[in-house]
């Protein structure tokens, strides 16, 4: 008989479901099972992701060859330049339909009152290096790599490079279906979904719209620089996508993302510089919801939210979050200092933020992820242009 195989994107669909269908009828101690394979699951993968960074990047940058420089800068701009956008897109957006939807002085307390399922038991693996280290030396490493004349450090980079995508191929992708599977099913089960949709419902509509249009937005900038059909594109990067709804981590993602990429016709080189990369310094989806989340809470409230502040907690959320862990709620977690000294949220507000912030996780990261494989495209196309080292890409 001949076995039939299931996409990546079909079962992180199938996932998905499962795990918001079994929540309300399975048992604690049967949920409690999943939670304890994820909680040793999420170790792994935060002990891999500085890994993974520093196995991609050195060497695609090494490969790249001395334009890595000018591409790292360019890349960079990119990147803020789109979080930029889609931070003043969810402000003018929110200011003019969230005063209509929202009800001031709602009561919000419960959300952050959600109960918490525990593992059995925890296994630490802490990373060898954080994710801001892994890429601050894949950047050393790979433009010394391309500037020396010598190949072996090239080699060894090489070869710690097939290391990690055996390690990307033989455990992380074939696991992350049931990862995905325990994260919904926590979150079934613990009503933090239902708790979040009660209160925000209209909110979430609003900001999922936003996210749909943005990355619409993006792939047609990309389709028309590199002359192809943006939504054909942009349906190629839906496995991405799914997988960081589940994952709620872009670095996690990282193997998706780059996979799916190079079906777009992303050079491995590039693909390989600017996914990882990005996985860090481009999060336009979370600055969307976090701006958003922001807007609608102090509008609950009675704040002011003039235009003049929202400016600069913009501008200065763009560059916090870079420091971003890459892991599930690292934005949220590092955009907490910014919220506080410049919109005024005291350490309640900044509860009830990050309550909101990571129930909704999903949607941010899916939306970074999506837009990173976009970005990818431009800077393939330049440089193509340059003459730096990509591969052909297929056609359509």
């Amino acid at each position: 008989m001949k076995i039939i195989k299931i996409g990546l994107l079909a079962r992180i669909i199938i996932a998905i479901i499962l795990g918001v269908l079994l929540g309300f009828i399975l048992p604690i101690p049967f949920v409690r099972i999943f939670i304890t394979f994820n909680s040793i699951f999420s170790e792994l993968l935060t002990f891999s992701i500085p890994l993974i960074i520093v196995g991609l990047v050195t060497i695609a940058i090494a490969d790249i060859g001395k334009g890595a420089g000018k591409m790292l800068l360019l890349t960079a701009v990119i990147a803020y330049g789109a979080t930029l956008f889609s931070g003043f897109l969810a402000y003018f957006t929110g200011a003019n339909i969230f005063p209509k939807l929202i009800d001031t002085d709602s009561s919000l307390e419960h959300i952050s009152n959600i109960e918490e399922l525990l593992p059995y038991f925890t296994v630490k693996i802490p990373p060898l290096m954080n994710v801001m280290t892994a890429l601050i030396f894949s950047f050393v490493a790979g433009l010394g790599i391309a500037n020396i004349k010598t190949n072996a450090l090239k080699n060894v980079a090489q070869e710690f490079q097939l290391v990690i995508i055996k390690l990307i191929n033989k455990v992380i992708i074939p696991l992350l279906p049931i990862y995905i599977f325990g994260i919904f099913l926590n979150m079934t089960k613990t009503g933090q979904v239902a708790s979040v949709l009660l209160v925000f419902a209209k909110i979430i509509g609003v900001i999922f719209i936003l996210h749909i249009f943005l990355l619409v937005f993006q792939f047609v900038i990309a389709g028309g620089i590199v002359r192809r059909n943006p939504f054909r594109l942009l349906y190629r990067m839906l496995p991405a996508y799914f997988t960081a709804l589940g994952t709620q981590s872009s670095a996690a993602t990282i193997p998706v993302t780059l996979e799916q990429t190079e079906k777009n016709g992303v050079s491995k080189d590039v693909a390989g510089f600017v996914i990882p990369l990005c996985a860090t310094i481009h999060l336009s989806g979370s600055t969307m919801k976090i701006v958003a989340c922001a807007l609608a809470l102090m509008i609950m409230q009675g704040m002011s939210f003039d235009f003049g502040t929202f400016a600069g907690f913009i501008f200065m959320l763009g560059i916090t979050m870079v420091a971003a862990p890459g892991v599930p709620g690292g934005a949220i977690m590092a955009s907490l200092g910014v919220l506080q000294s410049i919109l005024g949220f005291d350490e309640s507000a900044q509860a009830l933020m990050i309550a909101l912030y990571i129930a909704m996780d999903s949607f941010g990261t899916a939306c970074n992820v999506t837009g990173d494989g976009a970005i990818a495209l431009i800077i393939d196309k330049i440089a193509k242009i340059t003459k730096v080292k990509t591969t052909k890409a297929p056609v359509e």
